[in-house]
């Protein structure tokens, strides 16, 4: 498993670069494949996202971002692990709770 260290500062830059890393684990057409992300929470306090894709032959790739690890943890569509990222600079939760509601 590789781990890698950046900045991603904004929940738009979050959302590409794990969108970006899901699709080219196995080659698939960004534009064309179907990608969600869904709030994770804990004591009823937002804490970070769930993050997957679906490709052809019920393929559905995963990502966990957690804001007080700062990390994302890339799972392929068997729940193996394959790719770590820490971050360097990350959203915090109360400002993507902002960005959300405007």
């Amino acid at each position: 498993m590789s781990l890698t260290v950046l900045p991603l500062p904004t929940l738009p830059e979050l959302h590409e670069f794990v969108r970006n890393t899901l699709c080219a684990h196995d080659r698939l057409e960004l534009t064309s494949t179907p990608f969600f992300a869904a709030e994770i929470k804990r004591r009823g306090e937002r804490c970070g996202y769930l993050f997957h894709i679906e490709g052809p032959r019920l393929l559905k790739n995963s990502a966990l971002w957690t804001e007080d690890e700062q990390r994302i943890i890339f799972y392929d569509s068997i729940g193996t692990r394959y790719h770590e990222v820490r971050l360097s600079d990350a959203p915090v939760v109360e400002e993507v709770r902002k960005q959300i509601a405007a």
